[in-house]
This record gives C-alpha cells, sequence and structure tokens, in this order.
C-alpha cells in the first residue's frame, strides 16, 4: 500500500505517553511539516510555540479547565471540573498554534499545519492529539504575552506530542457513506 495512504489510515490520537522528551530533530522535522501546508491566497498565517517545559504545560492546562469549567455548555463545563483531566495527556511537548487575525481564512490554514504536524509525527511512530481547548488558556491577554503570542494573533489550537507508551489501537470503522459520485 501507498505509505501516504498507510500513514494516515494508521494515525489515532494519542493520550498516553512516555516522559522522554522528543528529540529535537523530530521536532524539526514536524514542524518544518507544517509551514508546508496550503493556505488560502498563500497567507501562511501561522505561528507556533513550542513548550517543553512541564510546570507551563499545566499552566496552561489548569488556566483552560477553569475557563471551561464557567462555560455554559454543559459537558465543557463538567470537562473542565474534572480533576482527572490534563487536556495535553500529560504529553511533554505542546505546541500552540495561532494564526493573524486579519488573515483570510486563519482556521483552515491551521487546521491544514496541524494535519501535517500529525501526519509526520505518525511517520516517525510519534503519538500526537490535537487539542481545540488549548485555546481557552489565551482568551486572556496576559496569557499571550507571558507566551510570547504575536501581537494580533489569536490561539486556535494545541498539539500535544511524545512518543507512544504503547501501539495505536486499530482503526474503527469508518461511515464510508459520506459522499456522492455525479458522473
Amino acid at each position: 500500500m501507498n505509505q501516504v495512504i498507510e500513514t494516515i489510515k494508521n494515525r489515532r490520537s494519542v493520550r498516553k505517553y512516555q516522559d522522554e522528551q522528543l528529540k529535537d530533530e523530530e521536532l524539526e522535522k514536524i514542524l518544518e511539516s507544517a509551514i508546508y501546508a496550503p493556505t488560502g491566497h498563500n497567507d501562511q498565517p501561522w505561528h507556533f510555540t513550542i513548550i517543553q517545559d512541564k510546570d507551563l504545560i499545566n499552566e496552561i492546562n489548569e488556566g483552560a479547565k477553569e475557563v471551561m469549567s464557567r462555560m455554559d455548555v454543559e459537558w465543557i463545563a463538567q470537562m473542565g471540573q474534572s480533576e482527572k483531566l490534563h487536556i495535553f495527556h500529560q504529553a511533554p511537548t505542546v505546541v500552540i498554534v495561532s494564526a493573524r487575525k486579519d488573515a483570510v481564512t486563519p482556521i483552515p490554514d491551521c487546521s491544514a499545519a496541524i494535519q501535517n504536524m500529525l501526519l509526520v509525527a505518525e511517520s516517525m511512530d510519534i503519538g500526537s492529539c490535537w487539542i481545540g481547548f488549548a485555546k481557552f488558556h489565551f482568551l486572556n491577554e496576559e496569557n499571550m504575552k507571558k507566551f510570547d503570542i504575536p501581537a494580533g494573533y489569536e490561539v486556535h489550537f494545541g498539539v500535544s506530542l511524545g512518543y507512544k507508551v504503547k501501539e495505536n489501537p486499530k482503526p474503527l470503522p469508518r461511515n464510508k457513506n459520506v459522499y456522492n459520485y455525479f458522473r
């Protein structure tokens, strides 16, 4: 089977990581893949903040959960109140993905960059998970400054990265009735 297709089919969100930090060259390859993602009008609006300090990762986790716990959406509020939840699943590396507020298509652009990161990580047998809750910590302008998120940018997502504790589970069946042909 084509290696790209195999990597796509094998990739899973990983929620258990080893404590060992990624090698710099592995992280560089993952980040480099992000900047080769397509963007609307070749805007390339993204900014990546790499965090490997466990205390800072935990600070973002706690800040995001605090915001989540006060939200009107019940299931998000419950997750925010959970003592067991760590939004980054104790990963040793977190990438915060932000984009210029004035970009043409910032969310799709960042999403394409993240998908590239996830696939390259899988190709190197590195676990990853796309984290939407990370943005909640950065709703506070002081947190944006503390983590040097550039002025005029908005945090959209986080990505947790680390060596997998165990192999990926078997893929769940996919609904293949999601497209139509008109020939």
